[in-house]
């Protein structure tokens, strides 16, 4: 087999190897060698974990065929809401569960329009995003609002701590995350339903799956992931805001698509969307440890989106005529 129909049949590695380019790349030409400091690998891992947290659910849902561009906004909504519990005086963990349990309802909601009312979800979803950064605005009226945990220890270290001092637990959850839903899709019935309603929703349907709660869960556990990031970002910075996820929905599906997944949907692999999101995170932070101005970062994302879709057609063009495997 060719080094070419190698990483043809094996998309997340070769996503892999443009993610130790970058990193080569940004070592040799940052200012003094500083993108492998300590203290820049401290801050990629943890502060690039919020975001790829997100873009892990993000690429499950577009392999289950829909997009959702309101995660942005279900995360600035979920911060305020946890930080409006925590003052009330309602203990951390109750604030935590009825966070989560807020996102996890707002996901099934535009799993349920999408699904039951027949929006497409890139309808449902824009409204969705408009509507709950609105209300968001609305409630907090823009303003920055602190938040103090400094009274409970083990809640900042589940969210915030480091592991033996070194390694930051964002990155740990992220690695969790990834590898239960990369176990959920590759080797549970559930995985096959996912990829199956991705590829044919109708084939799906004759084959008794039930696409609509598919894609409803996919909805549903996005939503839930929405806002635990919610709460990790907002103990991590100690003050809400009301720009907190803004933009992040592009930015998800740009990892997802970097990973191999489809934007027709039924194509992609949990291994890919991890190099995806972490590629898109080391662009976005070797770009400010050499000192680029921030606005770059959209002009690239927008050359990596459309160059990823490009390569991601070919690529699978070559793997029919190969005989190979979808994902």
């Amino acid at each position: 087999m060719s080094i070419l129909n190698y990483f043809i049949r094996f998309r997340s590695l070769s996503v892999f190897s443009v993610f130790l380019l970058l990193c080569i790349v940004f070592t040799l030409f940052s200012p003094q060698h500083r993108f492998m400091s300590k203290e820049n690998i401290e801050v990629f891992l943890a502060l690039g974990a919020e975001f790829n947290i997100m873009a892990l659910a993000v690429g499950m849902l577009m392999i289950c065929g829909e997009f959702d561009l309101s995660v942005g906004s279900i995360l600035v909504f979920c911060s305020f809401i946890f930080l409006k519990l925590f003052d009330t005086g309602m203990n951390v963990f109750l604030a935590i569960f009825a966070t989560l349990s807020i996102g996890a309802l707002i996901g099934l909601l535009n799993g349920v329009i999408t699904t039951k009312a027949g929006i497409p979800s890139f309808i449902t979803t824009l409204g969705g995003m408009l509507f709950w950064r609105g209300l968001t605005l609305l409630l907090s009226k823009g303003l920055q609002k602190p938040l103090d945990t400094s009274q409970y220890p083990l809640f900042n270290k589940i969210f915030t701590g480091t592991f033996g001092g070194v390694v930051p637990v964002q990155f740990l959850w992220f690695l969790s995350i990834a590898l239960v839903l990369g176990s959920l899709i590759q080797f549970h019935k559930f995985g096959n339903w996912v990829f199956t309603t991705g590829d044919n929703k109708q084939a799906a349907k004759a084959m008794g799956i039930n696409t609509d709660m598919t894609k409803m869960a996919c909805f549903a556990t996005l939503g839930l992931i929405c806002s635990f990031v919610a709460i990790m970002q907002l103990v991590r910075v100690g003050t809400f805001t009301s720009r907190a996820g803004d933009g992040w929905e592009l930015r998800a599906i740009a990892a997802s698509v970097v990973g191999g997944t489809a934007l027709s949907g039924g194509i992609g692999s949990m291994a890919g969307i991890f190099w995806g999101a972490l590629t898109i995170s080391i662009i976005e932070n070797g770009l400010v440890v050499m000192r680029i101005p921030y606005y770059w970062t959209f002009v690239i994302f927008g050359v990596v989106i459309v160059s990823s879709v490009i390569i991601s057609f070919v690529m699978e063009q070559k793997r029919v005529t190969m005989g190979g495997e979808r994902y």
